[in-house]
């Protein structure tokens, strides 16, 4: 499908999400007051005291430390600070349609979808004691199922000398989600994307290997406003409450994995800096199938999973009025591959899996934004682990993606009850699976695979 039909598209997808939006908007504008973003109304506070943008999951340090705290500011007492809903609707085009659907129900091309409902329950449920937990729908594939969850409890301390900070314990289901800094993988850049595109061959086990899938505790701590630190440990749920959960199943952790990190912030200007690394080790055990064909552990030998990141951000505030972030993760895995080598799914015993993002957003008055980005996930050959002509996961490219956020401001209109955003995102590979042309030996090249993707995401 040639470029030039892209724009045509998507006006009119833009032209059908219009509508959409605008009958979300008037549902908005009749709800009681209980149908405001339960953080906002908890809190007293636009979504921007927290938020970049008005919408999440950029969080700003007033943010940060509100998630530190248990997400437990309550200054509005009722059930209604307590539940919210989102939902976004999304259009996806690749520059050439994919040789298959992406998914069932889909065409090769030009697809719009319901790509997320969620409804969030969290805020404070007892004294030192507070929660965000997430249900989510999704049209690709047709399943509710759990999604990302941090259970927490805080406690403040100060010490002998007058410092002091926070300490907490967090009960989650995905590595890095209850991190505070948008280098985390489970929070980094894009914030939402295109489900039916084309996604990396591969990505280390620490950038969503495990999501939804595991049940962990992590401790950590803020001390004196600067030094963070956290770590704890990972265990595979049951394949039947997975089941039960539409939580999918990769295989099962062997033993407890644990995870751990550092990070070091601080106020510089009007802005803040922030500097830190991750780790995490993970074996995994091989998955078969059930007479119903749900997947289920097996015994046999697994394979080990050691990832190493380093990350950094920065974050230009000023007076609110003009923002600057720019953050960049770097990520190295160690794979050593016994369960997939023995079975014959890959021609080496050792791997190494690398990801590497910078990206960057300017906002003007929080509500006009664009967002750029570049990356690059590789790693060894492995011509029977990466079925294609190089036998190469190297994937690299850039995004570019501007956003309109008209609500969200304590000066916004109908604020808080209404929350809206419409974004526009492209997608651009300059290498995929290892090469810029003819990358799977059938005439298909990286730029084949370039994506639009267009969204219009509500929340209330």
């Amino acid at each position: 499908m040639s470029s030039l039909l892209v724009a045509p598209r998507a006006l009119r997808w833009l032209h059908r999400t219009i509508l959409l939006g605008a009958g979300a908007l008037a549902l908005l504008l009749v709800l009681p007051a209980q149908a405001v973003p339960m953080f906002a109304r908890e809190t007293g506070q636009p979504c921007v005291a927290c938020h970049i943008g008005g919408f999440g999951p950029q969080l700003t340090p007033f943010g940060r430390q509100f998630k530190l705290d248990g997400y437990r500011l309550d200054v509005h007492n009722g059930w209604d600070t307590h539940v919210s809903m989102m939902a976004i609707e999304s259009f996806t085009a690749t520059r050439k349609g994919q040789p298959t659907p992406p998914a069932s129900g889909f065409k090769d091309n030009d697809n719009s979808e319901l790509q997320q409902v969620s409804l969030f329950y969290g805020g404070r449920l007892a004294d030192h004691w507070g929660m965000l937990g997430q249900v989510t729908y999704s049209q690709n594939g047709g399943l509710l199922g759990w999604d990302n969850t941090d259970v927490r409890y805080t406690h403040n301390y100060t010490l002998g000398n007058g410092k002091g900070g926070v300490f907490g314990l967090s009960f989650n289901n995905n590595p890095t989600v209850s991190d505070v800094f948008q280098t985390a993988p489970a929070w980094m850049y894009p914030y939402t994307t295109d489900d039916l595109g084309y996604p990396p061959p591969a990505t280390p086990a620490i950038m969503g290997g495990f999501e939804q899938q595991v049940a962990g505790m992590t401790a950590y701590t803020m001390f004196d406003g600067n030094w963070y630190a956290e770590a704890g440990f990972y265990r595979t749920l049951s394949t039947a409450l997975l089941n039960r959960l539409n939580a999918g199943f990769n295989g099962r952790i062997v033993g407890a994995a644990p995870y751990a990190r550092v990070a070091y912030t601080r106020s510089v200007g009007s802005g803040d800096v922030e500097v830190g690394g991750f780790y995490f080790d993970a074996r995994q055990g091989q998955i078969g199938s059930d007479a119903r064909g749900n997947p289920i552990s097996i015994p046999g030998p697994y394979n080990a999973y050691r990832d190493l990141g380093l990350d950094a951000s920065y974050q230009f505030l000023g007076s609110g009025r003009n923002i600057f972030t720019c953050n960049g993760l770097w990520v190295n895995e160690e794979q050593t591959l016994n369960g997939t080598y023995s079975r014959g799914g890959s021609s080496n015993l050792r791997n190494t899996v690398d990801a590497v993002q910078l990206n960057g957003s300017y906002w003007f008055d929080n509500t006009y934004g664009v967002q750029m980005a570049v990356f690059r996930d590789g790693g060894t050959a492995d011509p029977v682990l990466y079925a294609s002509r190089t036998g190469s996961p190297t994937t690299q490219g850039s995004m570019l993606e501007v956003d309109y956020n008209p609500f969200g401001k304590s000066t916004s209109w109908r604020q808080p009850w209404v929350n809206l955003r419409l974004g526009l995102q492209y997608i651009y590979y300059t290498l995929f699976d290892g090469a810029a042309r003819n990358y799977d030996g059938a005439g298909r090249n990286a730029h084949d695979n370039d994506t639009l993707y267009g969204y219009v995401w509500v929340a209330f």
